[in-house]
């Protein structure tokens, strides 16, 4: 029996399973393609997220410095002038 043969004496709803599933391969395919470029884009701008974070992270370091600073200065100095 030749491949030929065979594939005559498939049954209708073998057909359709095929059928439906080579609409699903494609319907995949497409989404697959979306969702790696969406990982791809998110990969190429994580880098300037990551810059962006660790710029803010030492902004706010240094702000917390000098408000530290400046309270201890501001009520040192107001120290000194009510005793004066």
């Amino acid at each position: 029996m030749g491949k030929k043969d065979a594939s005559a004496t498939r049954l209708p709803v073998d057909q359709y399973r095929k059928q439906i599933g080579k609409q699903d391969y494609k319907k995949t395919k497409s989404v697959l393609k979306a969702t790696r470029l969406k990982a791809e884009a998110m990969k190429n701008s994580s880098g300037f997220r990551d810059a962006f974070l660790v710029i803010a992270a030492i902004l706010l370091f240094v702000l917390c410095v000098y408000a530290f600073f400046y309270l201890n200065l501001s009520t040192e100095i107001n120290l000194d002038l009510d005793v004066d």
